[in-house]
């Protein structure tokens, strides 16, 4: 059990199946928070042999938490209305939306330029990455206009699960940067508009990290390379970021909106 800094808090989290969004799913319940888990499947795709085993909500409800699943395409208007429609009728409102769900195609291809890549993984990538953001920010923010605030005077937390390569440049991932970027600055966007009414929108940018993803990239990238990139400790694992995702969901950071963090081993300060 954690602090239980998001005591009776309801959230969701897209993406929950695997990776960083499992691991966030977990912790928020360590937290006391109570999760609807949001994926295209509830289990694993990932070759993460340890994320097979059990389902994340499964594994929350056996850890004594609690916990739905909810199939949901993050890109249709349609599923993430319905995410929002089942949070509410399970919990009675929304306190917490983590936007994790993304993709990389470009991982595990071989490496192209903007001249070289297909508008196939451009609409694809931004579909996942960056509407994926708009909408479930669209739907649950609307709800959390209609309910009565948190006890501590706020109205909602959001955390958008950007990347350092939505702050600085990469090479040969001209769609992942693109949509990354916009996260980026739709949650600074969206923080300045509702400011005023207590929902509070922030981004955690992380260096690499070991999911699927990774993975996939070190077919084509050195390993080696990767870690050097990362000054501090090397590439990273799914738990380096979940205290940043519990502190910016928690009462704690009252006074923060709009920023995006950089949780990424140095790679940023060089």
């Amino acid at each position: 059990m954690g602090s239980q800094r998001l005591l009776g808090k309801i959230a969701i989290v897209t993406g929950s199946s695997s990776g960083l969004g499992r691991a966030i799913a977990l912790a928020y319940s360590g937290e006391g928070a109570h999760l609807v888990c949001a994926d295209l499947r509830p289990d694993a795709r990932a070759d993460v042999e340890a994320e097979l085993s059990v389902t994340t909500h499964e594994l929350i409800k056996k850890n004594g938490g609690r916990a739905i699943y909810v199939q949901t395409d993050v890109s249709s208007s349609e599923a993430v209305e319905n995410l929002v429609k089942k949070a509410v009728e399970e919990y009675g409102r929304i306190d917490i939306l983590v936007n994790n769900a993304g993709i990389s195609l470009e991982a595990g291809n071989p490496p192209l330029k903007i001249h070289e890549t297909s508008e196939n993984v451009w609409d694809v990538t931004m579909a996942v990455n960056a509407k994926s953001v708009f909408l479930t920010s669209k739907f649950t923010i609307g709800q959390m206009l209609k309910q009565d605030p948190h006890p501590s005077g706020d109205r909602g937390w959001i955390i958008n699960i950007s990347s350092v390569l939505g702050l600085i440049g990469g090479t040969t991932v001209s769609s992942y940067c693109a949509s990354k970027g916009a996260v980026a600055n739709l949650t600074r966007q969206v923080a300045l508009d509702y400011a005023d009414v207590g929902i509070h929108c922030n981004a955690i940018c992380p260096g690499y990290v070991q999911t699927a993803i990774f993975v996939n990239t070190v077919k084509f990238v050195d390993d080696k390379k990767l870690q050097a990139l990362h000054p501090l400790h090397g590439v990273g694992s799914p738990q380096d970021l979940v205290g940043a995702a519990i502190f910016l969901a928690s009462n704690e950071a009252r006074w923060i909106t709009g920023v995006c963090l950089p949780v990424d081993g140095g790679y940023t300060a060089q």
